[in-house]
């Protein structure tokens, strides 16, 4: 075991070592390193109770301890439970351990400072309490390898399962990753303080993360706004939504752009899909009457169940066990699947007592079918020499040692955020209209792939994204990542490779940054075809919406100066006009109610 003290150091050895992506079918995880700070909670249980524990031989493994007035005191192992003896608990041992922790909130749990050990609290009638449940809280670092890679997509994740399977503890794990390992500005809702622990000072466990305590429990969803409009985070963490204002809450943070990561009771999406407090996470359900032409082609009744929205969290993990996980890697179709009395087709993740993980399908048999939105990549086109015709780049020397070390380390960090197979195609380099050589070798670190694929593809840019640094003419990063990473400036400076940044991984971004490394112009002006690079499925309905949104931006706003109102639309396609109006360096905001819900666009 590990200590508090050590779990600062043991979080930067491990963030250095962070798990290779899931790209085989096999991969080995690095060794779990534990931090529980036991002793502290043996601390406060009365002598003869921690004597025992501390001479039990499967102490290292204890979960919890259960103290009930006028029964048997009870400890709790994965193995199984027994008594630690045949002396009932009395009125005076529960009052020792309640003199010893924190102040018990409106949802009976208290904890102790600096630790991650949870108490919870029964009462009587008039409110006395008369049982106790300590529960033993761990900083497990390495829980997360398997989905690491869902992690740093920078979609929002749900994470499902029974209680004490490992939800809050992978959700801790998830808030150190991304907030040291991704650099982001995250920030944990702690409504019970078992994410962060008891106290004012977080446990390290988070690492650079922030948390925001809550008063009361039913007062949860109020702070989640409040952390959205105040202290400006790229991710909120949220553990345990169970009520309709949580659930809201999470859909309204969300479509303002900030990744979710949370956890929800409930072995399986269909759990969700059935309760109808929590089915707003999945995009909730609905009831349609279809016409009799629409019920024959289906081959179905005239009244279906259909979701009503996009779902809030993009992706969902079911934990059945601690370490067996089901990654549904798009919930939208899950839930389509479902409703459509289909069976969906998952992942299922698994690690064994070596650390090596398993992925396959949950019907390896059945096809797997993915929406357009999730369709596999095309290959990756890269150049074994790779230096530009023009001279002007010259490959590192490998003479020093030093140097060698730094690029070498450099490219195992980056290979880790890179999960596709790469194809090793030539393709023939042709002189550009300013004497440059096309199509342009492009390095990404840190903007979303799939963005940069759909701006080249739609705009038939002579640009091609490799992995391999030899053969880049450009980097294309996220100012925060470039900010923050020295070996990267270092070694594109060596090899005078130019790096060019987004402020957001934003499809407006992108398309600016590589108009501007091709020498184009960046019209003021948009065409229809270019309206796709905004559309997720490319229907008419999404172009007419962002068409409008063109029309009052290029008419109105722009030329006259005043703010423009646009028709009522879904969460999903007022998204894609707030990325149009990005587009033009403007402004917008949404307001009204659901279903009249509406952009306004300002003049800048």
């Amino acid at each position: 075991m590990v200590n508090s003290d050590g779990i600062n150091s043991l979080a930067q050895q491990l963030s250095s070592n962070q798990p290779s992506p899931i790209v085989d079918e096999k991969i080995t995880l690095n060794r779990m390193q534990v931090a529980d700070d036991l002793q502290k909670l043996l601390d406060i249980l009365p002598e003869e109770i921690r004597l025992s524990i501390e001479q039990h031989p499967q102490r290292d493994s204890l979960i919890e301890v259960v103290m009930d007035i006028g029964r048997l005191p009870e400890v709790r192992f994965p193995q199984g439970a027994e008594y630690l003896s045949q002396t009932p608990i009395t009125i005076e041992q529960l009052s020792y351990c309640i003199q010893r922790v924190g102040h018990f909130s409106g949802d009976n749990r208290a904890g102790i400072e600096r630790t991650l050990h949870r108490i919870s609290a029964i009462r009587n009638r008039p409110g006395d309490i008369i049982g106790l449940t300590c529960r033993v809280g761990r900083a497990v670092f390495g829980t997360i390898g398997m989905i690491h890679d869902l992690v740093e997509t920078g979609q929002s994740l749900l994470m499902l399962g029974r209680p004490g399977v490992g939800k809050t503890t992978a959700l801790r794990e998830i808030a150190r990753v991304l907030a040291d390992d991704l650099r982001k500005r995250v920030v944990i809702i702690d409504t019970s303080n078992e994410i962060a622990g008891d106290g004012d000072i977080p446990h390290p466990a988070i690492g650079r993360a922030r948390r925001m305590q809550v008063a009361r429990p039913e007062l949860q969803h109020q702070v989640m706004i409040e952390a959205v409009e105040n202290h400006m985070p790229e991710v909120i963490i949220i553990d345990e939504i169970g009520t309709e204002l949580e659930a809201l809450a999470a859909r309204t943070i969300a479509e303002r752009g900030v990744q979710l990561v949370g956890t929800a009771h409930g072995n399986r999406i269909e759990n969700l899909i059935k309760n109808p407090t929590l089915s707003d996470l999945v995009g909730g359900i609905q009831a349609v009457t279809l016409g009799d032409d629409e019920a024959r082609r289906r081959g179905s009744q005239k009244t279906v169940l259909e979701r009503k929205a996009p779902p809030t969290f993009e992706m969902a993990v079911e934990m059945l066990e601690r370490q067996r996980w089901v990654v549904h890697e798009s919930v939208s179709e899950t839930v389509d699947t479902l409703l459509r009395g289909g069976q969906p087709n998952p992942q299922v993740r698994t690690v064994d007592e070596t650390g090596k993980v398993t992925i396959v399908r949950e019907f390896p048999d059945a096809p797997v079918i993915l929406s357009p939105n999730r369709s596999v990549l095309s290959p990756v086109v890269t150049r074994p020499t790779g230096w530009r015709a023009s001279g002007q780049m010259k490959p590192l020397s490998h003479s020093s040692v030093e140097g060698y070390e730094e690029n070498k380390d450099f490219e195992q960090l980056l290979n880790e955020s890179w999960h596709q197979p790469e194809a090793f195609d030539k393709a023939v380099r042709m002189p550009g209209p300013n004497g440059e050589d096309l199509p342009l070798y492009i390095y990404p670190y840190g903007v979303s792939r799939h963005q940069i694929e759909q701006v080249i593809q739609v705009l038939n840019l002579p640009v091609i994204l490799t992995k391999d640094m030899d053969s880049a003419d450009a980097v294309l990063g996220l100012r925060a990542h470039v900010k923050n990473h020295s070996k990267l400036r270092s070694i594109a400076k060596a090899r005078q490779i130019p790096i060019h940044v987004v402020k957001a991984s934003t499809i407006p971004q992108i398309t600016r940054v590589l108009r501007r490394m091709l020498d184009m112009d960046d019209p003021g002006t948009l065409d229809t075809i270019e309206l796709r690079l905004f559309t997720q499925s490319g229907s008419e309905d999404e172009i007419e919406a962002l068409e409008e949104a063109r029309l009052a931006v290029e008419q109105i706003v722009i030329p006259k100066g005043q703010p423009v109102e646009l028709l009522p639309r879904s969460p999903k396609v007022r998204k894609m006009q707030h990325e149009l109006v990005e587009h033009y360096r403007l402004k917008s905001d949404s307001f009204g109610d659901e279903p009249n819900r509406r952009l306004r666009i300002y003049p800048a």
